[in-house]
């Protein structure tokens, strides 16, 4: 907003610089400078409300914009996060396979995937944390 500010600010200064030439014109001509001046103000408020308006919508634009890639990258990490999940299943299907039921491993395993409702997700469980 600083930079609307300074922008208003800007344009403001340079209608107080003009307006003296302004005032040495309307002298020489036929209309009271009086009648002329909020005609003039309420131009310059209008051009300053437009650019005010330009700023917003702009700052609109990008929080938008922010906002997409904001929400493909959750997007992106979401997939990542799935695809690792179907390969660890993959991993944790294979190495239940081999698991040896009777070997210490494997009593140790039945032990350990009783918390779990499934000897998969505890498989899955362990292997993550094997990693």
């Amino acid at each position: 907003m600083d930079s609307l500010d300074k922008l208003l600010a800007e344009l403001k200064a340079e209608y107080e610089e003009q307006k003296p030439q302004q005032h040495q014109l309307k002298a020489n001509s036929i209309k009271p400078v009086n009648k002329l001046q909020p005609k003039s103000e309420s131009l310059i408020d209008n051009l300053l409300a437009k650019v005010k308006a330009d700023f917003e919508q702009k700052d609109l634009a990008e929080k938008l914009q922010r906002q997409q890639e904001l929400e493909q990258e959750r997007m992106k990490q979401e997939q990542l996060k799935a695809k690792k999940l179907e390969e660890l299943t993959k991993q944790a299907q294979n190495w239940l396979v081999k698991l040896d039921p009777f070997s210490l491993e494997g009593l140790w395993f039945e032990k350990f995937a009783e918390g779990y409702p499934s000897k998969l997700k505890a498989a899955i469980e362990y292997l993550q944390n094997s990693e």
